[in-house]
């Protein structure tokens, strides 16, 4: 119908594909690879991946639960660089 949607403004691409396909009812794409290694994808995490947050800072956290003790590994620039 000719008309513009518009969805928000975000901090990533990843986000903004996500929204994208959210909005279109589409099941959004994540990388599942990146320089050789196999990322692990998450239906229920808002970021698409497995053990990366997003932090207030608009950039992104990777933790993960080892002995159960939560373990920071790092803050990246983006969900992918996390995952």
């Amino acid at each position: 119908d000719g008309r513009h949607v518009r969805f928000g403004s975000f901090d990533t691409a990843v986000e903004a594909a996500v929204a994208f396909a959210r909005a279109a009812g589409q099941a959004p794409a994540v990388v599942t690879e990146a320089d050789g290694l196999r990322l692990h994808v998450s239906s229920v995490n808002s970021t698409g991946y497995r053990c990366v947050y997003a932090s207030d800072s608009g950039r992104f956290q990777a933790r993960r639960d080892v002995d159960g003790r939560d373990v920071f590994l790092g803050t990246y620039d983006t969900a992918v660089e996390a995952a």
